[in-house]
């Protein structure tokens, strides 16, 4: 299933493709301690960031869905990543066959709504592209910040399981 990356807009946020340029960007966010933590779990090398971006690229191959590069509208300026994807995990309860959303923008991005911006703008968009199919998430306990996100964007928890040795909670959108 060959799907090419739509472009989304929201007042602030372009959202589209990851991109060879976003290389360095991408992989500074990646680098990164504090939004590492509760994702990959451990700041990625540039090797690692480099597969993830590939993988950002190849799900929307794979699936018809993916992630974005969130970008400043006006600037230009790489804030982070967000959408949906299917990644088969081992956690109970299984999110498999659900778009499972995820967020995570570099820390001089945080506090200033982007990414509740640019999630609203991909779950309007996963509404007409792939309408009925649920949408999950999971979040590190304790991940607080995330876990309010998750609560504004309308998710509700639906079960409190171990992900990776780490206190998970599994969430599903309403």
């Amino acid at each position: 299933m060959t799907s090419p990356t739509p472009i989304l807009e929201t007042d602030r946020l372009l959202l589209r493709a990851h991109r060879v340029s976003d290389f360095d960007s991408f992989a500074h966010l990646w680098s990164l301690p504090e939004p590492t933590r509760f994702t990959s779990g451990k700041p990625l090398t540039r090797e690692e960031a480099w597969r993830r971006l590939a993988m950002h690229r190849g799900m929307w191959d794979l699936m018809g869905f993916g992630y974005f590069a969130v970008t400043e509208k006006t600037s230009g300026a790489f804030l982070g990543d967000a959408g949906v994807q299917e990644c088969h995990r081992n956690i109970a309860p299984s999110v498999t066959g659900t778009l499972e959303a995820g967020w995570v923008f570099l820390p001089e991005a945080h506090g200033r709504g982007y990414a509740k911006e640019a999630m609203e703008a991909v779950f309007s968009w996963c509404s007409q592209a792939h309408p009925g199919k649920a949408v999950t998430c999971i979040i590190d306990d304790e991940n607080t910040s995330s876990r309010k996100l998750a609560a504004r964007l309308g998710f509700v928890e639906k079960a409190r399981t171990r992900y990776k040795d780490r206190p998970t909670i599994v969430f599903w959108r309403g």
